[in-house]
């Protein structure tokens, strides 16, 4: 039964898993949804791997219904962009008059374990991001190429699975919050150093943008790498002071690989594991709540720590 349909008049998301280890175990999970999509006038995408857009293309003879999407157009670099994406096409596709849009997608979870985990926290977080949208993803795992940690995420991310040509709820499917709240936090070798700039209580934000901008001016990296790193800095001290409790800290570190800040408060912290991936208000961005939303964007990781002792933003980038 359509899952979908049980929330209300239109579609919202539905998010199944489909592991394969060969092309065949591909087109038998992948082709019978897009001929069913096709067949029930929704609008099919494909956005993976080029072999498996071929495996899907040539399954279903090359039909022009099925839109095949440049994977790493949809799937961006910071998993927030990806949630946008999405979004945005849905609503581009529905404003067309489609009622509903399937997605073959193929998560390119990058090369290491730290990549690994930001896209293991993203497969769990579109459980909520898009469940307004009227999206039904068929994401496919390649059961051969992907880690052990990654096939492990998948299957406890999604609340339905198929196999054997049929499709079922997921036993393993743990509830997204809880998920996410299990995540570890990598330790970040760099902060075994002494960092470059370290301030216990922010007296003056202004200042210490300066001080702070003077540190990263000796970095040798792409320019707009460093300046979107600053303004991502200066968004989560911004938003310590506003909404935390002081006194406000900054620990920043620099290599010639990446750059590393903290900024903490003694606040109670973050409670919605899911912040971040889009503005805290929605469509309505004349209320703000978009520092953390835009840090995640500017970032390659972002990571949050809560204890007794307060709250701690870490900012990661790759000099790359």
């Amino acid at each position: 039964m359509d899952t979908a349909l049980q929330h209300g008049a239109g579609p919202r998301y539905v998010h199944d898993a489909l592991f394969f280890s060969s092309p065949d175990e591909l087109a038998a999970g992948a082709v019978p949804f897009v001929r069913e999509g096709l067949g029930a006038g929704d609008a099919v995408v494909v956005a993976a791997s080029p072999a498996t857009a071929d495996v899907v293309r040539e399954a279903v003879d090359g039909d022009p219904r099925v839109r095949v999407l440049a994977r790493h157009g949809t799937y961006h670099r910071r998993t927030p962009s990806a949630v946008t994406s999405f979004q945005r096409l849905a609503d581009d596709l529905s404003a067309a008059g489609t009622r509903r849009v399937r997605v073959v997608g193929e998560t390119d979870f990058g090369r290491t374990e730290r990549d690994w985990l930001e896209w293991q926290r993203y497969e769990a977080v579109v459980n909520d991001a898009l469940g307004p949208w009227p999206l039904w993803g068929l994401c496919v795992f390649d059961t051969t190429r992907l880690p052990g940690q990654v096939l492990e995420s998948v299957a406890r991310t999604h609340p339905n699975v198929v196999a054997d040509g049929s499709r079922g709820p997921n036993p393993r499917f743990v509830d997204p919050a809880r998920y996410l709240a299990g995540m570890p936090v990598p330790v970040e070798p760099l902060q075994a150093c002494a960092p470059r700039l370290a301030v216990d209580d922010v007296a003056d934000p202004i200042g210490l943008r300066h001080a702070v901008a003077a540190e990263l001016s000796a970095v040798r990296g792409p320019r707009e790498v460093v300046e979107d790193f600053l303004l991502a800095v200066d968004e989560m001290t911004s938003n310590a002071i506003r909404h935390g409790l002081p006194p406000v800290g900054l620990r920043l570190w620099t290599s010639g690989e990446r750059l590393v800040c903290t900024v903490s408060d003694s606040g109670p912290g973050l409670t919605d594991p899911f912040a971040g991936y889009g503005p805290a208000h929605g469509a309505d961005l004349s209320r703000g709540g978009m520092g953390l939303w835009l840090a995640r964007q500017l970032c390659d990781h972002v990571d949050i720590t809560s204890g007794p002792g307060g709250v701690t933003v870490r900012l990661t980038t790759d000099l790359r």
